[in-house]
């Protein structure tokens, strides 16, 4: 039997954070489907945003809540911009190295921003700070890291959560006891045809949490990004980071003009871009650079063009085919301010939950934000409440009860998403 304070299941941003934040009396296993670093969080590219000054506090809520069709928690995005100092504070105490313009920090804007309050790594700030996380957790001696370990079930008896159920590479099933349990589990994206995602993260938490009817919310708000590489191919696609668009680049269609303003919320410009291709006739619209950004581009966005020139494109001189791609969740596993699920004892945090921060529609790089936040608030919470108790006396996992709960769960979840069509072409 093996048995822990604390049992974080994923490895991105928002599991590795919480696991930073709790007091280092706490024994934490820290389980993750793949390895360390497939996570959506290591893929981030455009940047995080930053309160920048006390002006900037209604700009900022402003901005999140437009996005959002005004759908949003009006009181988590208010905690999310109050606490963004503190957090990039953290980050640069972390080791994180964020892009310098002259003395002081190198901003971007990106769609749907009034001004530039994005901080960035290159176009690599998700790897810089999802690598520094990294670096730091292997420093504690209270945690234990399971690779290759997926989420099949929890252990729920009455109103309590006492652990989960994983599976390792070899299919061996165990129960793992904790006191508390953090799940931060990333998005849905393996269920679509065309994600950024990586294509193992399709919302096992959320489809377990259907199960033991633990609450969600907004299950059917799903974002897709305007811009991924077009390339013809099946498998994940690579996105055109949204900072490309706030440095300047432009959409074309066939006949070379532009035909929508590049800075639109996310979900306006992907309608505009399926209304040009279907005028055009083509599988793509068209992104240049040249000419419209300024400085070097093959050092601002070393990451970008390095992969295009692989795909026979050179982003500093060439015209790059792009099309739209699922790439964001905005529903989830339901939350309170402190990362609190309706199960006593269960937590969750990052992609895989719902605070309601981000309403229909996420605004450009609150999401690396909003998962720091809420996992420092999820990992401060356990530790006030943590409570010591004797693990439940559940029987061995069965595979073949695991197993058809699983199928009925993942059903109910591509119901309620609206992507079993999707998920059944792929």
């Amino acid at each position: 039997m093996r048995n822990y304070d604390v049992l974080i299941i994923g490895t991105g941003v928002a599991g590795l954070f919480a696991a930073l934040n709790l007091s280092s009396d706490k024994q934490i296993l820290i389980a993750t489907k793949g390895t360390l670093e497939d996570n959506d969080s290591f893929l981030a590219q455009g940047g995080i945003c930053v309160q920048r000054d006390e002006m900037d506090f209604e700009p900022f809520l402003e901005d999140t809540l437009r996005a959002g069709h005004y759908e949003n928690n009006e009181a988590a995005v208010a905690t999310m911009i109050n606490q963004s100092q503190e957090i990039i504070d953290d980050l640069i105490d972390l080791g994180v190295a964020f892009d310098k313009k002259g003395a002081g920090f190198s901003y971007t804007k990106e769609g749907a921003h009034s001004r530039a309050r994005i901080l960035h790594c290159k176009d690599m700030t998700g790897k810089e700070i999802n690598s520094k996380l990294i670096a730091r957790v292997k420093e504690l001696k209270n945690v234990s890291i399971f690779e290759n370990s997926t989420l099949v079930d929890l252990l729920v008896a009455g109103d309590r959560c006492h652990g989960a159920v994983l599976r390792d590479q070899a299919g061996k099933l165990s129960n793992v006891y904790a006191q508390s349990t953090l799940l931060a589990t990333g998005g849905i994206g393996g269920l679509f045809s065309k994600t950024t995602n990586f294509a193992h993260l399709t919302g096992d938490a959320i489809a377990i949490a259907l199960k033991h009817g633990i609450r969600v919310k907004d299950l059917d708000y799903v974002q897709i990004h305007p811009t991924s590489l077009y390339t013809g191919r099946s498998g994940r696609a690579f996105l055109m980071s949204e900072s490309l668009r706030g440095e300047g680049a432009i959409l074309v269609g066939k006949d070379g003009q532009r035909f929508a303003d590049e800075l639109l919320p996310r979900d306006l410009l992907t309608k505009a871009i399926y209304t040009q291709m279907e005028k055009d006739r083509l599988p793509y619209v068209r992104m240049l650079l040249k000419g419209h950004v300024e400085g070097s581009i093959a050092g601002r966005f070393p990451g970008i063009h390095a992969h295009c020139l692989q795909e026979g494109y050179d982003l500093v001189e060439d015209y790059i085919p792009v099309v739209p791609a699922q790439h964001y969740f905005m529903g989830g596993i339901a939350v309170d301010l402190n990362s609190k699920t309706s199960l006593a004892n269960l937590y969750a945090a990052g992609e895989t939950s719902c605070n309601g921060v981000h309403g229909k529609n996420r605004l450009a790089s609150n999401s690396l934000l909003e998962s720091l936040v809420f996992s420092k608030r999820a990992a401060q919470a356990i530790d006030e409440s943590f409570q010591c108790a004797l693990p439940y006396p559940f029987p061995e996992p069965d595979a073949r009860s695991i197993e058809a709960g699983l199928k009925e769960a993942n059903r109910k979840l591509l119901e309620e998403t609206g992507s079993e069509e999707e998920a059944h072409a792929k």
